[in-house]
């Protein structure tokens, strides 16, 4: 696939949110325009060749103060990996104490790349009622 159109995106690199084309030239070499920043060039480059995301979301957890653990990669992963991924944390469920950090789940979607805890969850004490 050489000599396509230029693809416009909007650079997600820094706050600016450059508006940036792509373009394959014949060859293989990358035409990129529009960015201001390094993080631009090569945020381009990356999303024209392999996209990754971040994923951060919630996952179940038992025995804790809140019944949701906000999670998160380690890394990007691929973006076409991100449903996938979402659907087996859907189905994770914990059961407190979780530690910042924690690896939740081994390998998100068959990336290889962890998934971890972003904030400590402690276990809580059950409730016991006294019968009168």
């Amino acid at each position: 696939m050489t000599g396509t159109a230029p693809v416009t995106m909007t650079c997600i690199g820094c706050p600016l949110g450059c508006r940036l084309d792509v373009e394959l030239l014949d060859g293989g070499a990358w035409k990129i325009e529009g960015y201001e920043c390094k993080k631009g060039k090569e945020y381009a480059a990356q999303e024209a060749v392999d996209p990754t995301r971040m994923l951060t979301t919630t996952v179940a957890v038992e025995g804790a103060i809140w019944r949701r653990l906000p999670v998160c990669t380690a890394r990007p992963i691929p973006k076409d990996r991100l449903l996938q991924a979402c659907r087996e944390l859907h189905r994770l469920h914990l059961t407190a104490p979780v530690v910042l950090g924690q690896v939740v789940l081994d390998d998100a979607a068959g990336t290889g790349v962890p998934v971890v805890a972003t904030r400590s969850l402690p276990a809580v004490a059950p409730v016991v009622r006294k019968l009168s």
